[in-house]
């Protein structure tokens, strides 16, 4: 209180409450203080202040805060640490009285005063310590503070990173020096972290550039490229993170191939004539134990080939063993171990060993007897490897086998001769042959003996002691002694009975005896004519052939009785006379003397009366017979013999003889393939006897209106009820009917048969008109003329051919096919041997059997490319630019033709994209020297042989051979990319041409101003390519010389100058390009410009790219064209192409942008590159073949193609006609550089697409030869592969004529038709095939008939009553079908109609009905009305009734 009123001021600590600024604080209106939520910092002394301006008073105040709730004085917050260190969450709580600490995580509690759990710690400042930490304790955690005041708390994010370790280290490594060694550091990390990988080597830190050949990946693995030596020791990896550090060591070794051994010497052995002794300084092991060595050896300067593959690595000598004598020998040796083989030692010189005798007989003596008197001999050479030295010949010997006589020789002089015909030798005799080969050190071991006869001839003298005699009528009975033994000359065989007729010497009769040697020989020939003059003769035989016949001696054979007189006949018949006459018999078996008639009463014996009549009488007149009486004539001739057959007839006397009549009840039994048993009751005989039966036969097609044909007429048997009925076709039905002859004539036909079909047998005759013609390479085409119909025998369904071949030239079993259509008329035999002549037979076949095998044919494949390559290809490196190669010819088996030569294929592996070729023209030249090759080149070798219808099989496997070394050209791409005041650095690529393995590099440099001799040189090692000159004058011209080398010394040098300076630019790009049109031709062209600025860096090279035109891409043709070059010749283009061109500059600093594009330049025209392709020649005519061809590929005209020459020849075998090919005895091939004179040639313009060419006026039967090439205004093609087309045989140009189909029944029509004019038949029509069909439905009906007759008609039958048919035919020969006629038609007549389709009955009342019906299904001609007929089933009033209405 005060007056006035006092104002009032707190102080705490003597400090002004309005200075603390604490809120909590707050001065009342009554002028106390009040203070919110207590803390223990608001303990202190407090004072009050009062004053107005009577003065001022105080009071304080101790205030002591006792109880307070916790607060916090450090919050915890987000920590990271790595796994495995220990973690601290900071949590720091004042309060009163003092907080208890709890940490929880997710409800659980971690760690407080009362609780402990291992790895959580609460630490007495109250934060949380965690050690170890797990990646599993990453999480939030609350730190909880309580007191009895009050409770608080806070939270903290706990981030655990992985440690970082090394979980793949780098392992001890062993690489090959040049490769690339990889030290792997893998390592593992949380990804939240960076790493930062240090590597050291021998504790050095490496610090590499993106330049260097060390480098650092990515994942932290170091690579260090073209190792060597240098980089051998101790690497350690270091990793440095947030999430620790880790480093691991390891070892790299730098491992080399072994150097060559030195000083290489050869001696000879002296113990072993075989053998030579090497040896060696053993070399540096390239920082690798030695595992062996290997020796290499070159025989006559043959390629190298390994000898020894295995010496020890202790080893520095070794004695070479199994040489050949007369040889000469070159080795060298070569180390290998873990990296690989070394390079060879310098090759010692060459060193021959003395020549020796051979030391191994020819191999392989082959005799056979080549006639009687001579033994061809053949062999080959002893092994090459046995010959020791050059063979100069053989001697061959031989002697009678199994006698001691002495050996006869014969010296064969020349040593490509293998072969020797022995000749006057004694024949058939066995003969032991033996043939050693001789040197110029002497004669060899001589060969196993052989034996072998001369062949067999034919006796030289007739059988001795030859009787004949004459048994009987048809038998000589002959009687004989053998020739002399030593006149038969082989084995004798047997003997041949020889007889033939005086008057006909040709019809000689042959009988083959085996021979018996057993006394005298016999023998017989039977079934000759009786009495009749015969010839007979007996001649020995052997394999070879017939021996001569001994003296013909003239035998008859005896008489016989004579055959039946012939046409016996009646005339002036009376009642008690009449008259006979008769011809003599044809069979009169010796001399007629005279004729015995007979008569009797018929049935009486007793009344028989004979009389003789002489010789010259043919009639009789028979007197006094009885009226009314039936007589029995007989008539027979007479010889010494005795009567002979009987010809016998009834006859009445007084009563004229009546024509006979029919047979009846015909049987058929008995029926085989070819015949039938027919019996009959005979009919009324005309009161005279029956002297022949004749027998007709409806054959194949049985009905009303089909034709008889005489099958079998029976003389002389009257009295006959059963016939024998020969000679029927097999497989046939067949209808019989007969009728019976008496003097009178013959009787009416008996009814009818029932048909029979005879049983099936084997075809009787063989296709005719077999030919062979050369199809292909390995195919021949068999034509022939198939069986007709009636030659069948047997099923149609299972009649087929049967073709079997075999090669001529060899003694093999024959190869079948079978063909299964009866109607095939050609057959292609496939897989066939090239340029090889076959014969071949062929049959025909049912389901019984096999006919007979036609006539032999022969035919051969024609030529093609050989099969086989070359043998024996070897290939020898003569110098730096040439191999020599060598080969032997194709086996003969394989070359399918004439060799014309031999083509070398070669191709510097892994350089040319397609290998060149070098032709050895003719078949003698074995070997060819390849020159203008790269030096130091693997080349890849084959051999391949052509004959004039292409390239054969080239030889494998590929013969790899590399040129020999030489000194290496210029290094290429030489640049100084750092050039600096007083340094620059070169950097280069190895010479593009090597020429041989890199030994290392020189570079030599002097100032330009200096003098030329005073350069500074430095080598440096072959895998180095950068090099760093210091210690330059500033700003100077320098001239750097570059060169390489190899073992034949340092090669040329590239020459640049650099100018020691920092101002320097890309260079400007070439200008002012241009193609002279003068040096543009059809594959290449020269491109010539100005160079642009070089930026003050000289230009090092240029790189030219070519575009195609329209829409090809720039292609670099060339990246390394020298820095002076003002122009360049593009070669490899296509001709009649445009092109465009460009050019960029290089310098030291970099490209320059490419120039201006060319203008489009246009190669000129080259001749087409390919020929026509898909050539075929196709006979037109018999005098035309037609041309076809596709066009070749348009990339390939290389220009405007104007048109195709077609060259043709005759070739000179198979020149006839027949049915053999002639042997081809000197074929001339035909080159591909075909002259007027070789062949004639035709020329087809192509304005348009032209693709068919008709060559004419062939000559028949012969074959040609067709190759075609393109032309352009620059030349032709090349020529395509030869066809061959043999002309004369063409398909019918023309149908037949005139055809004309007539009706002849209700089923049946006859078709004839004239062939085809004579022009366009084209060869022998062989038949024709018939096609008819109804009009209205040809897909379902249409019908196909084979005629194989030439005879213009034919009978269709089996049709439709009243229908229209359609027939169209063609004819066909041997090349083909020809063309179709016109259809012509013809209706087939009216037959009688079939039944109505239906019957009704309606409206039926007790005396009426109605009855209708349907049209019949077959009307079979034009319905003229209907006829209705009935009749009760029961007479009705007892009265059968019928009535029929129309």
């Amino acid at each position: 209180m005060g007056v006035p009123l006092p104002t009032l001021q707190w102080y705490k600590d003597a400090i002004s409450i309005s200075r603390l600024q604490n809120p909590r604080y707050k001065v009342l209106a009554s002028g106390g203080l009040r203070i919110q939520k207590l803390r223990p910092e608001d303990s202190g002394i407090f004072q009050c202040f009062a004053s107005n301006e009577g003065g001022e008073i105080q009071t304080h105040t101790y205030l002591d805060v006792t109880n307070i709730a916790p607060v916090f004085t450090q919050r915890p917050v987000d920590t990271t640490v790595t796994d495995g260190m220990t973690a601290i969450l900071r949590c720091e709580v004042s309060g009163a009285p003092k907080p208890a600490i709890t940490w929880k995580r997710e409800n659980h509690i971690l760690a407080s005063g009362s609780v402990r759990i291992p790895r959580f710690m609460l630490l007495e400042s109250g934060g949380l310590q965690i050690a170890p930490v797990f990646i599993q304790d990453a999480g939030n955690y609350t730190c909880y503070a309580a007191n009895t005041e009050g409770s608080l708390n806070a939270s903290a994010t706990l981030t655990v990173w992985n440690r970082t370790s090394i979980v793949h280290p780098p392992e001890d490594h062993v690489v090959i020096k040049g490769t690339t060694a990889t030290l792997h550091c893998g390592a593992t990390h949380d990804p939240r972290v960076s790493l930062r990988y240090v590597w050291k080597k021998d504790n050095v830190a490496l610090t590499p550039s993106s330049t260097s050949r060390i480098v650092v990946e990515k994942d932290g693995s170091l690579l260090i490229s073209q190792t060597w030596s240098g980089d051998i020791g101790d690497y350690s990896c270091e990793i440095v993170s947030e999430g620790g550090n880790d480093s691991r060591m390891a070892r790299l070794e730098v491992i080399e191939l072994p150097h060559s051994p030195q000083n290489l010497l050869v001696s000879p052995n002296s113990s072993h004539s075989h053998a030579v002794v090497l040896s060696w300084v053993r070399p540096f092991d390239g920082n690798s134990p030695i595992l062996y060595y290997i020796v290499e050896l070159s025989e006559n300067n043959s390629p190298w080939k390994v000898h020894l593959s295995n010496v020890g690595p202790e080893m520095t000598g070794v004695t070479v063993s199994g040489l050949t004598p007369a040889r000469t020998y070159q080795f060298r040796v070569c180390a290998v171990n873990e990296v690989g083989r070394g390079q060879y030692s310098a090759e010692t010189s060459r060193l021959m060993l003395p020549e020796e005798p051979p030391s191994a007989p020819p191999k392989n003596i082959v005799a056979s007897g080549r006639t009687n008197q001579s033994i061809m001999v053949q062999w080959q050479p002893p092994p090459e490897t046995e010959h020791n030295g050059v063979l100069r010949g053989y001697i061959l010997r031989y002697r009678l086998a199994g006698l001691p006589g002495e050996y006869q020789q014969r010296n064969i002089t020349s040593p490509e001769v293998n072969y020797c015909l022995v000749t006057d030798l004694i024949i058939w005799t066995q003969y032991e042959i033996q043939v050693a080969a001789y040197n110029g050190a002497g004669l060899g071991v001589f060969s196993r003996a052989v034996t072998e006869y001369t062949l067999q001839g034919v006796p030289t003298a007739p059988p001795q002691n030859v009787q004949t005699e004459a048994v009987n009528s048809t038998t000589i009975q002959f009687l004989w002694n053998p020739p002399p033994q030593q006149f038969i000359n082989g084995i004798n065989q047997g003997y041949k009975l020889l007889a033939w007729p005086a008057d006909a010497p040709e019809a000689v009769t042959v009988v083959t005896i085996a021979p018996d040697f057993h006394g005298v020989h016999h023998g017989h020939i039977t079934n000759l004519k009786k009495f009749t003059a015969y010839f007979t003769s007996v001649l020995c035989f052997t394999t070879p052939g017939d021996g001569p016949p001994s003296t013909p001696q003239l035998v008859w054979t005896q008489e016989d009785k004579p055959g039946a007189v012939g046409h016996l006949s009646f005339t002036e018949i009376l009642d008690t006379s009449l008259k006979v006459s008769w011809q003599e018999p044809l069979e009169k078996n010796g001399i007629i003397t005279g004729y015995q008639i007979s008569w009797e009463v018929y049935g009486r014996n007793d009344s028989r009366l004979t009389h003789t009549l002489n010789s010259t009488t043919h009639e009789y007149k028979i007197q006094g017979l009885s009226s009314l009486t039936t007589y029995t004539i007989d008539v027979a001739a007479v010889t010494a013999v005795g009567t002979g057959l009987v010809t016998s007839s009834t006859i009445s006397s007084g009563v004229p003889p009546d024509l006979p009549g029919a047979p009846s009840n015909l049987v058929i039994s008995n029926i085989s393939p070819r015949s039938a048993t027919l019996q009959f009751r005979p009919g009324y005989d005309g009161k005279t006897s029956i002297s022949r039966w004749i027998v007709e036969g409806q054959v194949g097609a049985i009905g009303d209106e089909e034709e008889w044909v005489t099958l079998y007429e029976e003389e002389n048997e009257p009295d006959a009820q059963m016939l024998e009925i020969p000679n029927l076709t097999p497989y046939t039905h067949y209808r019989f009917r007969m009728k019976q002859v008496n003097i009178v004539g013959p009787s009416p036909y008996s009814p009818s048969s029932r048909v029979i079909q005879t049983l099936q047998a084997p075809p009787d005759v063989a296709p005719t008109s077999v030919t062979v013609r050369t199809a292909s390479e390995t195919s021949l085409r068999l034509r022939w003329v198939p069986l007709p119909d009636s030659q069948y025998n047997g099923n149609p369904e299972s009649v087929g051919y049967r073709i079997k071949y075999w090669r001529s030239d060899l003694q093999s079993s024959a190869v079948a096919q079978v063909v299964s259509d009866r109607l095939e008329r050609e057959f292609t035999i496939e897989e066939l041997e090239e340029w090889m002549e076959y014969e071949l037979q062929m049959q025909a076949f049912n389901a019984v059997g096999a006919g007979p095998w036609s006539e032999v044919v022969r035919g051969r494949t024609r030529e093609s490319v050989p099969s086989a390559a070359p043998e024996n290809v070897s290939a020898e490196a003569v110098s730096s630019t040439q191999i020599l190669l060598t080969w032997t010819s194709v086996p003969e088996q394989d070359q399918n033709g004439l060799i014309l030569g031999y083509k070398i294929l070669f191709r510097a592996k892994d350089l040319d994209p397609e290998p060149r070729s070098h032709i050895v023209r003719g078949n003698h030249t074995q070997s060819a020297l390849l020159a203008g090759l790269r030096k130091f080149v693997l080349y890849e070798l084959q051999v391949l042989a052509f004959t004039r219808i292409g390239n054969g099989v080239p030889s494998t496997p590929l013969i790899l051979e590399r040129t020999k070394d030489d000194a290496p050209g210029p290094p290429v791409r030489l640049v100084f990319p750092e050039v600096r005041l007083t340094s620059v650095r070169i950097v280069w690529q190895p010479p593009e041409e090597p020429n041989g393995i890199i030994l290392g590099y020189q570079i030599a440099y002097r100032l330009a101003s200096s003098s030329p001799h005073t350069f500074t040189t430095v080598e440096v090692g072959a895998t180095v390519r950068q090099f760093t000159a210091t210690d330059l004058a500033p700003e100077s011209a320098y001239i750097f010389r570059l060169s390489a080398k190899t073992r034949q010394g340092w090669g040329e040098p590239l020459e640049a100058t650099v100018i020691t300076t920092e101002k320097r630019e890309r260079p400007a790009p070439p200008r002012e390009l241009l193609v002279p049109q003068a040096e543009v031709t059809a594959r290449s062209l020269r491109l010539q410009w100005v160079p642009g600025s070089d930026g003050a860096s000289p230009i090092r090279y240029f790189t030219m790219q070519v575009r195609e035109l329209p829409r090809g891409e720039w292609q670099t043709y060339s990246s390394s064209i020298s820095h002076e070059a003002t122009a360049c010749v593009v070669d490899r283009l296509r001709p009649f192409t445009s092109y465009k061109l460009r050019l960029k500059a290089t310098n030291d600093i970099g490209d320059s942008d490419f120039s201006s594009e060319t203008e489009a330049v246009t190669t000129l025209q080259d001749v087409p590159g390919e020929p026509p392709g898909s050539v075929s020649a196709t006979p037109h005519t018999t005098s035309s073949v037609l041309i076809q061809w596709q066009p070749p590929r348009d990339e390939s005209l290389n220009g405007l193609l104007q048109g195709y020459r077609i060259y043709y020849r005759e070739l000179e075998y198979e020149a006839g006609s027949g049915t053999e090919a002639k042997t081809l005895k000197n074929p001339i091939a035909l080159h591909a550089e075909l002259t007027v004179a070789q062949s004639s040639f035709k020329t087809v313009n192509s304005s348009s697409t032209s693709t068919m060419c008709e060559l004419t006026h062939l000559k028949k039967y012969r074959r040609y030869e067709v190759i075609m090439t393109a032309y352009n205004i620059i030349g032709e093609s090349p020529a395509s592969a030869p066809v061959e087309v043999f002309v004369g045989e063409a398909a019918p140009a023309m149908a037949p004529q005139n055809v004309q189909v007539t009706p002849l029944t209700a089923s049946q029509l006859e078709v004839t038709w004239d062939p085809p004019p004579p022009e366009s038949q084209n060869g022998n029509i062989q038949g024709y095939k018939i096609y008819y069909w109804e009009a209205d439905s040809q897909n379902e009906t249409e019908k196909m008939k084979v005629l194989f007759l030439p005879e213009p008609v034919v009978r269709l039958k089996n049709l439709t009553s009243h229908t229209k048919y359609l027939v169209s035919i063609s004819a066909f020969n041997a090349a083909g079908d020809g063309p179709k006629s016109d259809p012509q038609q013809g209706r087939t007549h009216q037959a009688a109609p079939g039944a109505p389709s239906f019957l009704a009955f309606s409206e039926i009342t007790s005396t009426t009905l109605n009855v209708s019906w349907g049209e019949p299904a077959a009307a079979n001609g034009i319905l003229q009305g209907y006829r209705v007929v009935y009749e009760p089933l029961a007479p009705v009033q007892g009265n059968p009734t019928s009535k029929t209405f129309a």
